[in-house]
């Protein structure tokens, strides 16, 4: 177990992609859509309605670059044209790969639920620009300013023993319950569907569902 020492230690050496080294089979099968949607400690953060046909759970990492592809190329299209319309309810859940991921979901979670997408959109965004440099945690500072962060909030929240061990729990049960192993991985009503989905993939699975 990585304690947070240990995890603002490895913030301060330059970033590396890391792979979930894990003995979990990728399994197929589907898991219930009632235990899915039971939340972590810190809550889910859903976009769309509570009664929508269609719910759509990813597990993502905020250092991996297939999930920054997602958020970049299908995520506004699967936004405009499925969330803001009121058709399905989406929620983005915690599953780090590494200490620097973890640090960029406590800072998205240390601003309130409004925040949540907002800056996990930027940490997606500007991806290459903080978790790919020398220094990320600088780099990481220094986004974060942008988004109306202090040095004294940015450092609070990264010190928050409780917010970092609610952070890992949503990995943890994510493993253990539902044996996720890779990110992105999807459950859309409950079918699992890992890899970075195009827009395309995505409408083959919830058109149906949906009756269109």
């Amino acid at each position: 177990m990585i304690t947070r020492r240990q995890t603002l230690q490895l913030l301060g050496t330059a970033a590396a992609t890391a792979y979930l080294a894990t003995s979990l089979p990728a399994l197929a099968q589907n898991v219930a859509a009632s235990d899915l949607a039971v939340p972590g400690p810190l809550g889910d953060v859903a976009l769309g309605p509570e009664n929508a046909k269609v719910t759509i759970i990813e597990y993502a990492s905020m250092t991996c670059s297939h999930c920054a592809n997602f958020h970049k190329t299908t995520w506004p299209e699967l936004k405009k044209r499925y969330i803001d319309t009121g058709k399905i309810r989406f929620t983005l859940r915690e599953f780090p790969l590494d200490p620097l991921a973890t640090a960029g979901f406590m800072l998205a979670r240390c601003d309130g639920n409004d925040k949540y997408y907002p800056i996990t959109d930027l940490l997606f965004e500007q991806q290459r620009n903080w978790a790919f440099v020398d220094k990320p945690l600088d780099a990481l500072r220094g986004l974060m300013r942008q988004a109306g962060f202090s040095q004294e909030k940015f450092d609070a929240c990264l010190k928050d023993q409780k917010l970092y061990d609610a952070v890992n729990a949503v990995k943890n049960r994510g493993m253990e319950q539902f044996r996720v192993d890779s990110t992105p991985t999807f459950f859309i009503n409950g079918q699992r569907h890992p890899g970075s989905l195009s827009i395309d993939d995505i409408e083959k699975v919830i058109k149906p569902l949906l009756g269109e």
